[in-house]
């Protein structure tokens, strides 16, 4: 029996360890690639940027932005000992969106986090799609999901464009970005350097646009405008090799505006005035923090940034999938609410999953709040 029982014991650990190296071997490539060692053409466009210098990407001057080289003190232990309240306290409600054409006037579909699926002007642009379990150069470690993926990928319907705002893990997700270049023929949208990481997971270099900021590209009877943003980018511990930004997107009838990942800054009245007024804007409103005020916008920055920015209606991204700070699961949607109650901005809060047509959107009516 003894003997037996090593035998599982050996064969258990064999079984983990072969698992563990299966889960281990495609980290070099999560990693991505440098921009600047990806060839000389790239290289030479990262150079010229005017947002490039000594070596790395910097955000909109004259602002100073405070990225953290380390967490503060504390912060890892909060993050263990008080995880229950950053958790929704039930399963988060999902819906399964409608299939067919896209609509010809404006609708959109909240994934989760920040992955949208826009429907404008008869063509359909997905946004920062993230489909992996968790966000993360490994999927044994790192924030996992806090409610399922509405829709597998390949129940999306084909899209026209799919655009990215940065290469944090959880905005630019490589087993994502494999299978949507398998299952897709649309281009990818990227800031300046991304395209590096896109080619070394297999993307054709005829299917990734590069834009630095203020450049613009057209993609199926849509323009698309690499906008800025104040935040920062890497996979590693190296940090900026890369472009982050925003996305203006104008098609015939309507305009879009996706801001990613930034903290508030006075560009976004300039924005505004050279790309809106917009009739949608998609606006992050989690993982803010005192910590790091500079890179993520609370929900009153997120109404501030809305306004400059001419925004009809704003649907609020970037919470409800993954803990990524110390705020409570629910509060980025509560704050948001209050904050345009008082100021009468025009939000909707929808249901992961659920379409919604911003022509004629449903009134808020916190969902969320059982859970949060």
């Amino acid at each position: 029996m003894a003997g037996i029982r090593t035998a599982r014991r050996l064969l258990t650990g064999g079984l983990i360890a072969a698992a563990a190296g299966w889960a281990l071997r495609d980290i070099p490539a999560e990693l991505g690639v440098r921009p600047l060692s990806s060839g000389p053409s790239r290289a030479d466009r990262v150079r010229r940027s005017p947002q490039f210098r000594d070596g790395a990407f910097f955000n909109p001057m004259p602002e100073h932005t405070e990225v953290l080289d380390g967490p503060p003190a504390g912060l890892l232990r909060e993050f263990v000992t008080d995880r229950d309240r950053r958790r929704p306290a039930g399963p988060v409600p999902l819906r399964t969106p409608p299939a067919g054409q896209a609509a010809d006037g404006l609708g959109v579909v909240w994934y989760g986090h920040a992955s949208t699926l826009v429907e404008i002007d008869g063509r359909r642009v997905l946004f920062d799609p993230v489909w992996s379990e968790r966000v993360s150069p490994s999927q044994l470690a790192g924030p996992r999901r806090l409610h399922p993926v509405p829709v597998p990928l390949d129940a999306l319907p084909a899209v026209d464009a799919v655009a990215i705002s940065h290469d944090h893990y959880d905005h630019l997700d490589r087993a994502t970005v494999r299978a949507l270049t398998v299952r897709q023929s649309a281009p990818f949208l990227v800031p300046l350097g991304i395209g590096a990481h896109l080619e070394r997971w297999g993307v054709p270099a005829d299917r990734i646009i590069e834009l630095d900021w203020e450049e613009e590209a057209e993609v199926a009877g849509l323009r698309f405008t690499a906008t800025a943003a104040r935040h920062f980018s890497g996979r590693t511990l190296r940090r900026n090799d890369t472009l982050w930004g925003s996305w203006s997107v104008a098609g015939p009838r309507h305009r879009v505006f996706y801001a990613g990942d930034s903290g508030y800054f006075a560009g976004y009245a300039g924005i505004g005035a050279a790309h809106g007024p917009f009739d949608l804007t998609l606006m992050p409103v989690g993982a803010y923090s005192p910590s790091w005020p500079d890179i993520h916008m609370n929900p009153e920055e997120a109404v501030n940034a809305h306004l400059d920015l001419g925004g009809r209606l704003m649907l609020p991204v970037h919470w409800a999938t993954f803990s990524l700070a110390l705020h409570s699961w629910g509060e980025p949607v509560d704050r948001l609410w209050r904050e345009a109650k008082a100021r009468d901005v025009r939000i909707v809060v929808p249901r992961p999953g659920e379409r919604v047509d911003a022509g004629a959107a449903p009134a808020v009516d916190g969902w969320w709040e059982t859970l949060g």
